[in-house]
């Protein structure tokens, strides 16, 4: 389980470094911070170019988030998988995709509308590059025509999405490799990482496994180039020289409370099933230690904008991490801080969803937040104001209204949960016991009647006892529903089942926090931007440690990726300023 108080911390260990050490422990041309999709990518451009480079991870195998990922890679502009398939695409469809005011969800938020251009031109025009480079450096991808399987904020125009092959590596979700027959056709974060980390071990990285950032070295507090980061490694403090450049690839800020609370007060502790853990967390770590030594955030609305998957419902409960497109399972080496496989919901029909005071806030069946994909909108012209007025509103509150809270002036909604019946886990086929659901860890209750079970309901983040009365007439009133076919409090449509069958569940079903689409300032060549708005010489960033741009995972990581490793090492010294440095 995570631990409650380093969350609640705000990683307060993480600082400028201080003045420059009379020794180094460690060094290197090209220093990368993290081993995901940007850090990995980075790392192996640079050995590539003649650099020598270290890669610092603080957990205990590579991958960060984007191995825990679907795989799916969205790169577009005219890829040699589109072309093959007859799909007409180009840099510049893409980039008018990505930076199209009039695009908006049912919800009426826009998903590209507060894009930096800049970034955005730079990512487009690296796309098919990039798309070459992955494939020549051993990613399989599924042996399929582009699609729109996994978007999010891709662009309308055209199909995009790639999915790598899973292949023959141990899966991180299971520890066991698929099944051979689906080797070649499921797609998975696997078949990224793998291959990447493959050929970074044969370009000569140097990757040091539990290795934690704790601060940069810069020539002055604020000013002057970066010269190395601080890191502690069991306990010992080491200090790692990077003659050119650092590179953040530290994989976002979801996973720090008091960091995210910045953009959204509402997401306080209680969200504690952040997506992509516990095999790696997005603890803020890159953006604490760049602003110490004067680094700017950008991009903020993208983080709370109500569109894409920033923020889920949950696609299972009875766990603490319930996001839609990831199970943990007995046998992957992070299953004991997991505690649980998960109830996977078919049908939200089945269950009703309380809030701590065991009250319905919503109807169950409401949807999240949606995206923007190849075709969402049809008809469509690019830039045309017709865009939204096509769009039929319908506003998506589920999370919004699980997020309310009680009325007691706290922030946050606090824990939701769902109720459910014996007659619900037949119909779902759900198996009620470990490693299924994490009684252990009080993300899971069972018993006789609902008094019972109100009264049992106790963990860290229930802050009050629920009252079993309410939780009684909750559910009277609901079974009345189903009598009659109609919700009268939340317009569900037509309830089907009764909860009247003992035994009676509770399962967490909170809020599921997924990526970050805000961070660090960086221009065009990835170079962070300090609050001045001028360039910290020595210093990059991509992925989801940086700010600016709207669409989710893996295909601006790698893209930002290749850009900083080889900027790295073949302009590293120029320090221009931000504003017009995209030549």
């Amino acid at each position: 389980m995570a631990d409650k108080s380093e969350h609640a911390s705000g990683r307060a260990d993480i600082a400028a470094a201080g003045p420059p050490p009379d020794a180094w422990q460690a060094e290197a041309d090209i220093v990368v911070i993290g081993s995901g999709a940007t850090g990995m990518t980075a790392a192996i451009v640079a050995a590539e170019a003649g650099a020598s480079v270290i890669v610092v991870e603080q957990e205990h195998d590579i991958g960060g988030h984007a191995i825990t990922s679907g795989g799916n890679v969205p790169l577009g502009g005219g890829t040699s998988a589109q072309r093959q398939h007859g799909i007409a695409d180009s840099p510049e469809l893409l980039f008018r995709d990505l930076t199209d005011w009039s695009v908006v969800e049912p919800n009426g938020f826009p998903d590209y509308r507060y894009n930096d251009r800049e970034i955005v031109r730079a990512f487009v025009d690296c796309n098919v590059e990039t798309f070459d480079w992955l494939v020549a450096h051993g990613v399989v991808f599924v042996d399929k025509a582009p699609d729109a399987q996994g978007g999010n904020a891709v662009g309308n125009s055209a199909p995009r999405e790639m999915h790598c092959a899973v292949s023959h590596w141990p899966m991180v979700q299971t520890g066991l490799p698929a099944d051979p027959k689906e080797q070649a056709t499921r797609s998975s974060g696997n078949g990224l990482m793998r291959p990447l980390e493959a050929a970074a071990r044969q370009a000569g990285v140097r990757i040091l496994l539990r290795h934690r950032m704790v601060g940069l070295y810069r020539e002055a507090p604020t000013a002057g180039r970066v010269l190395g980061i601080a890191v502690d490694h069991a306990g010992a403090r080491l200090a790692v020289r990077a003659r050119r450049a650092v590179i953040i690839g530290t994989g976002g800020s979801t996973g720090n409370v008091n960091f995210r609370r910045m953009v959204d007060p509402r997401l306080t502790e209680e969200y504690c099933g952040l997506a992509g853990m516990p095999w790696s967390d997005q603890d803020a770590s890159g953006e604490l230690a760049a602003m110490a030594i004067g680094a700017s955030l950008w991009g903020m609305y993208n983080q709370v904008g109500e569109f894409g998957f920033n923020l889920t419902k949950p696609a299972a409960i009875g766990c603490q991490y319930g996001y839609q497109n990831l199970r943990w399972y007995p046998g992957s080496a992070v299953f004991d801080k997991a505690g649980s496989i998960g109830l996977p919901v078919r049908d939200w029909q089945d269950v009703i969803t309380v809030n701590m005071l065991g009250q319905r806030f919503y109807a169950e069946t409401g949807p999240g937040f949606t995206t923007n994909n190849y075709n969402s909108l049809d008809p469509y012209t690019q830039g045309s104001w017709r865009n939204a007025n096509n769009i039929v509103f319908r506003p998506n509150n589920w999370l919004n209204a699980a997020m309310a809270g009680i009325g007691d002036g706290h922030n946050g909604g606090g824990p939701i949960w769902a109720i459910f019946d014996a007659d619900a886990v037949r119909r779902e086929a759900w198996v009620t016991e470990a490693p299924h659901v994490d009684r252990a860890g009080g993300f899971f209750f069972g018993a006789d009647t609902l008094a019972e079970l109100a009264d049992k309901i106790a963990m860290r983040y229930q802050r009050m006892r629920m009252p079993p009365e309410n939780l009684e007439r909750t559910v009277a009133r609901y079974n009345g529903f189903v009598e009659s076919g109609t919700d009268e409090d939340f317009g569900k449509p037509r309830p089907l089942h009764k909860i009247a069958t003992p035994p009676f569940f509770a399962a967490w079903a909170s809020p599921v926090i997924h990526d970050t689409r805000m961070g660090l300032r960086i221009d065009a060549r990835c170079r962070v931007v300090d609050l001045g708005g001028q360039v910290i010489p020595g210093l990059y960033c991509g992925g989801e440690s940086a700010g600016g741009f709207s669409q989710h995972g893996l295909a601006r990581a790698i893209c930002q990726g290749y850009i900083a490793g080889r900027d790295a090492v073949h302009r590293s010294r120029d320090a221009s300023p931000a504003t017009g440095s995209a030549d």
